[in-house]
């Protein structure tokens, strides 16, 4: 309990600049949690499937009844289905229909990363202007009463190094977040691809056949 009295006391002693930087900072965190439920919720590939799409010549309605028990809005179902949906026509045809549903769902899967880009950026900034705010706070009690008082100074001084470690602090976060995201993305969107072009190898088969 003491130590959080004591981080509510440095949190004060940042000054008005901390208010903005603690917006970024729960803008952050609820972006992160919300993709994070995304992927978790949307974009897991189960077994069943991913072993399904591998086998050589699966039966199409063996990949319809797993897909049945996905969520609507599960990605990888909303691109087989493309897939399925589309699988009696020529594969050029379904290789444009599937690209097309990829690209909503990279666009869906990339949806607020820029926020948190941003935020890596903007989080510092403001902590710079914290930094600035408190050493001119210090330097104006220095100019107006010499050294008399030395807690006023301190406490911009303080201010100053408060801000500037909160933005830090938040800019960090949301780098970490950004990146995992991202790679998340990509690596996503690399599976579907890959799993994608095995439908297509296997319309081909059948159009053959």
């Amino acid at each position: 309990m003491q130590e959080l009295q004591q981080a509510w006391i440095a949190f004060k002693l940042g000054g008005m600049i901390i208010l903005p930087l603690s917006l970024l900072g729960i803008i952050a965190l609820a972006i992160m949690l919300e993709k994070a439920f995304l992927y978790w919720r949307y974009a897991r590939l189960s077994y069943d499937l991913l072993n399904l799409v591998e086998t050589y010549g699966f039966a199409w309605e063996d990949l319809e009844k797993i897909l049945s028990g996905l969520n609507e809005r599960h990605y990888y179902k909303r691109f087989f289905e493309v897939v399925i949906a589309n699988r009696h026509r020529p594969s050029w045809w379904t290789e444009s229909r599937a690209a097309d549903e990829a690209l909503v769902i990279e666009t869906s899967l990339a949806r607020r990363l820029w926020v948190l880009e941003t935020i890596v950026t903007a989080a510092p900034l403001l902590g710079l202007m914290g930094t600035i705010i408190g050493m001119m706070h210090a330097f104006q009690i220095i100019g107006g009463s010499g050294i008399v008082n030395p807690t006023g100074v301190t406490g911009g001084v303080a201010q100053a190094l408060i801000a500037t470690a909160v933005g830090l602090l938040i800019a960090l976060i949301a780098l970490f977040g950004f990146n995992y995201f991202s790679r998340l993305q990509s690596q996503t969107m690399d599976e579907m691809e890959r799993l994608g072009t095995r439908l297509i190898d296997h319309i081909r088969l059948d159009q053959q056949g």
